[in-house]
């Protein structure tokens, strides 16, 4: 089991996937349907993604049909040293092994989270969350038929059916050899693997972004990317949160009131700072302490702001250390605000929806790091390796 597949096996795999994934359409989307039917709860960004319609089995398919596509990531040279004794030495990228996910309501998570794992030459261990199982069931039902249909073990993607306990007592003690763990979803699961997980674990997915509106701004584009940071999905980890506008905007009271009265038309709550809350009447935050969340809803927090400085530094307090964006014409400002903030993506005039590995050519992610360590932003297939040395002599001692 532990032997790496050949390239021309893992892309087989991949490829006969993403035409039993077409075949299954119907039969996938129904499935679903019984998921959905069971979630009684009431929070809406868990709902939007656990369904599975035409539009998400697209990109499931998609996704599978570019990682079989991609240059396999494994045995990559990285350096390259002849030692003076005659030795080549070389360093290499190497697979993980088993990469175990876990993650929440997601069921596109099986198919392309796990589809990257297991390009990169894992196995692959799967534990989704109990409101989405009948679709991850089925979905592994798939993996398994495309597995076996090319000759290969099924156990290369296995789904671990445990409730928490279960999962608790198999992250501290695993029945088997785990490399590296990838939690997929909220705070709070994320905080109990880091507590219990006794191998790596990349941290991912919380967001708390932030739009900065610098005096120099195009006030159009400004508009455009905040509308579009908070209302296009509002249950993504790189939806925007908070917007710092810059007081040395001329008629900045003015440009306040356009964004909120956009944003009110779009059934988005406005939360202000006392400059905001006095000048455009919406409710005063409570607290500093909510600059600190991520809402995954209709609901902004919007501030003011009277140097880059200041807001760089506000930014780097309270933000998620995933996005953040600059609007500005002054590139000179722009590049010194993308330095200093300390976020994985940093922006200038763009949204910040766009931190996603299918955006920034990666082919889809594995996850989004927040973390700096091993990697950080989206994790695409060329950065879910490890390495190795290759050491080649002719009987030389040291």
């Amino acid at each position: 089991m532990n032997h790496l597949l050949p390239i021309e096996k893992r892309n087989a795999v991949l490829s006969h996937m993403a035409e039993l994934l077409e075949e299954e359409r119907a039969n996938l989307k129904t499935v679903n349907q019984q998921d959905i039917n069971n979630y009684s709860g009431d929070d809406l960004a868990t709902e939007k993604r656990l369904l599975v319609d035409d539009a998400k089995i697209d990109g499931m398919i998609l996704s599978l049909q570019q990682l079989a596509s991609q240059e396999d990531p494994i045995g990559v040279e990285r350096f390259n040293f002849d030692h003076e004794n005659g030795m080549k030495i070389i360093n290499k990228t190497a697979a993980f092994g088993t990469i175990m996910i876990i993650y929440e309501s997601r069921p596109d998570v099986t198919v392309e989270a796990g589809g990257i794992a297991f390009k990169s030459g894992n196995k692959i261990l799967l534990k989704g969350g109990k409101e989405s199982l009948q679709s991850n069931l089925k979905i592994v039902e798939l993996w398994h038929q495309a597995l076996a249909a090319n000759n290969v073990a099924t156990e290369w993607v296995e789904y671990l059916n445990y409730n928490r306990e279960e999962t608790q007592a198999f992250l501290e003690k695993p029945t088997q050899k785990v490399d590296l763990i990838v939690p997929r979803g909220g705070e709070n699961l994320i905080a109990f693997v880091k507590k219990h997980a006794t191998c790596p674990v990349i941290i991912s997915g919380r967001g708390n972004n932030f739009v900065y509106v610098n005096a120099e701004a195009n006030l159009d584009q400004a508009l455009a990317i905040i509308i579009n940071g908070k209302t296009s999905n509002i249950s993504v980890c790189n939806a925007l949160d908070k917007v710092l506008i810059d007081t040395n905007i001329e008629n900045w009271e003015a440009f306040a009131k356009t964004i909120i009265a956009e944003l009110q038309q779009r059934n988005v709550t406005v939360l202000g700072d006392e400059s905001i809350s006095k000048v455009a009447n919406v409710p005063q935050i409570e607290s500093d302490l909510i600059w600190y969340e991520e809402f995954l809803d209709y609901k902004i927090v919007i501030g003011t702001t009277n140097s880059d400085q200041e807001a760089i530094d506000k930014i780097n307090k309270y933000c998620g250390g995933h996005s953040a964006s600059i609007i500005t014409k002054n590139d000179a400002i722009a590049q010194e605000f993308m330095e200093n903030v300390d976020t994985a993506a940093v922006y200038q005039n763009a949204s910040t929806r766009f931190t996603d590995g299918g955006q920034f050519g990666l082919g889809g992610e594995l996850a989004i790091s927040t973390d700096k360590l091993h990697q950080r932003g989206p994790i695409g297939l060329q950065h879910l390796v490890t390495n190795k040395w290759y050491i080649y002599g002719n009987g030389q001692i040291r």
